[in-house]
């Protein structure tokens, strides 16, 4: 009976056991070690600050400011203070996200060959401001600055260094932008300037974003000083010759085609003896810029300026 019952427990499966596996009280030990360290980290967590960080398109903020103060889009018949603006708005933002700690503002615009103006480079040296340059082309519109704005709300958004964007635009082409953020869990608020009539933000932008708010005329009027115009009525002196004018148009040529270079040319060619209205705005506050003087009531004059433009570019080819 005895061999018998020896017989079977030496037939029973034996479990192996390895030397180097953890004992059941070593198990729990280290458990516990992780829990603890899971606390501490959740506790570190608890204790970081949100961060926020604002995004600024500048052209929609040079036109719809412009526009709801001076009457305006011409940048060149305004002056904004763009470093008051961006501290009304770290304030606006701190109201706003009262726990949370500013990343920095990120201000967007256009530059001829991405080149900083003089404008530009003073707003790069704000505190907590990086410029972000796209380029522009002949006809003054911006370009690549929808990108270059979904890139850093994608990659700040990826990498949990914002919890929250302020976003102060208006174009339909920044929807992609505001997807890509709250795909990472980020929150985007969208801040608009008010529209002297109808809208100046689209409406799938509106809809996809977290929240909006609107600045008034009182919140922008102190940030826009519409340019004071001269006329010759006014001045004493007589008006310059058209051979004067014709010069003047000329230089300005010379400079505006060593800016831009030989395509930029190419592109006029096709419209002579016509100016794309961009341009032709451009080479008249130019002009008037550098003879401290109106050419608005001059018809003959401003025709005298554009021969001597064409015929200094037609000179190059």
């Amino acid at each position: 009976m005895v061999a018998g019952v020896r017989a079977a427990a030496d037939n029973e499966p034996r479990m192996n056991h390895d030397p180097g596996a953890p004992s059941p009280t070593d198990l729990g030990t280290r458990l516990e070690r992780t829990n603890e360290l899971l606390q501490r980290m959740l506790a570190e967590v608890a204790k970081t600050p949100s961060t926020h960080a604002i995004f600024v398109d500048a052209g929609y903020v040079h036109a719809a400011a412009g526009l709801l103060v001076a009457g305006t889009e011409d940048r060149r018949s305004f002056d904004l203070d763009a470093e008051g603006l961006i501290d009304a708005f770290i304030d606006k933002a701190r109201t706003i996200f009262a726990d949370s700690r500013l990343l920095r503002v990120y201000w967007y615009d256009g530059a001829r060959r991405r080149i900083h103006t003089s404008e530009q480079q003073a707003i790069a040296e704000l505190p907590d401001v990086k410029v972000r340059l796209g380029n522009l082309n002949a006809n003054n519109q911006q370009k690549g600055v929808d990108s270059l704005i979904r890139s850093d709300l994608e990659s700040l958004a990826r990498h949990r260094a914002i919890s929250d964007a302020a976003l102060v635009g208006g174009d339909e082409d920044l929807v992609p932008a505001v997807e890509a953020a709250q795909g990472y869990g980020a929150r985007v608020h969208l801040w608009g300037i008010e529209a002297a009539e109808g809208r100046n933000q689209a409406e799938p932008l509106l809809w996809e974003v977290d929240s909006t708010r609107t600045f008034d005329l009182d919140f922008c009027r102190p940030y826009v000083t519409r340019r004071p115009v001269t006329t010759f009525e006014s001045e004493s002196e007589p008006p310059p010759s058209r051979d004067e004018v014709r010069l003047l148009g000329a230089r300005i040529a010379a400079t505006w085609l060593g800016e831009r270079g030989p395509d930029s040319l190419a592109e006029l060619l096709p419209g002579h003896p016509y100016l794309p209205g961009p341009v032709d705005q451009d080479l008249l506050v130019e002009a008037e810029r550098r003879l401290s003087r109106s050419l608005r009531g001059h018809a003959v004059l401003r025709r005298s300026l554009r021969d001597g433009f064409w015929q200094q570019l037609q000179s190059r080819l």
